[in-house]
């Protein structure tokens, strides 16, 4: 299946950040829906700012128009404010969703389970989150934990989480 891209994708001034305030607040949710689907759709957890105006994310090879590496950063800081992380870390907050209702759905709640288990377990494939990186899947459970939803635990063969 292949990536469906948005109308302003193929709109010129779609890279070029507006001067207008109004504008540019509607291009840059614009620009975070769309690095949220094509990160998602693509699977991917990170994009670096340097290697990002390289990606089909930030440059339309076929209108030779790329973003520029500052206009990035400003869609990168727009993700960050509205609760993501600079590193695309904004991946995991939609994997983390697909984790909390698989643990609530399979009734995993009040027991311990490793982080391999839950990003390769074979209870986990298919799902979303399977195969996340481990460091991902911890920057995310710390999350849960400071929320009060999960606690991290160190065990012989590595950590683990219960959720609550």
């Amino acid at each position: 299946m292949s990536f469906e891209w948005p109308w302003q994708y193929h709109f010129p001034p779609f890279f070029t950040l507006q001067p207008n305030v109004d504008t540019r607040q509607k291009q840059l949710a614009a620009w975070c829906s769309l690095v949220l689907s094509y990160c998602r759709h693509h699977k991917l957890y990170t994009l670096d700012v340097m290697e990002a105006q390289e990606s089909p994310v930030f440059n339309n090879k076929k209108m030779e128009r790329k973003l520029s590496v500052e206009a990035i950063q400003v869609v990168f800081e727009e993700l960050r404010k509205k609760g993501k992380s600079y590193s695309l870390f904004v991946i995991s907050v939609w994997r983390l969703r697909k984790l909390i209702i698989f643990v609530s759905k399979n009734g995993m709640v009040n027991s311990v389970f490793t982080l391999y288990e839950l990003s390769n377990g074979d209870d986990t494939h298919g799902e979303e989150f399977h195969g996340l990186e481990e460091w991902m899947l911890l920057r995310s459970l710390q999350a849960l934990q400071t929320d009060g939803k999960a606690e991290i635990i160190t065990m012989d063969d590595g950590k683990g989480v219960k959720f609550f």
